[in-house]
């Protein structure tokens, strides 16, 4: 936890001093772009190590990183190329947030194996988020 600390502290006064040298656009780009490169290596990683059969969890862990790397690529290259039309209100997007998704459904699956809970039960915080992000739409709209 001390480590994680120390680095914590090291990133923020990183991405501190990239803002307060080079300003916000510059600090987003550069802290976005190495996140999402390093989101995608670690789902590699995660892959490799599912490939190996090292734990259940790592094809989890797989692709919840890799639908990180794809969410937030999507929105960086966005930012990169100034918003172009094509990619807004684009479809495409559902399908990176869909790998997200099953990374989450997977991690979910597992932790209700290791609970020992009824075949199914898990997916019960899967189906509160959609509930409760679907309930705050139509409040909103």
């Amino acid at each position: 936890m001390t480590d994680a600390l120390r680095v914590m502290g090291l990133a923020v006064t990183a991405m501190l001093a990239i803002y307060a040298t080079l300003g916000y656009e510059a600090a987003y780009e550069i802290s976005y772009g190495a996140f999402t490169l390093m989101a995608a290596m670690v789902s590699l990683t995660f892959l490799w190590l599912w490939m190996q059969r090292a734990t259940p969890l790592a094809v989890g862990m797989a692709f919840g990183w890799a639908g990180a790397a794809s969410v937030m690529g999507w929105w960086w290259v966005y930012n990169l190329l100034d918003g172009p039309t094509g990619m807004e209100n684009s479809v495409a997007l559902f399908l990176f947030l869909s790998v997200y998704l099953v990374g989450a459904v997977m991690h979910f699956a597992v932790i209700g194996r290791s609970l020992g809970l009824a075949h199914g039960l898990w997916l019960a915080p899967v189906a509160l988020a959609v509930l409760v992000s679907a309930a705050l739409h139509v409040t909103r709209v």
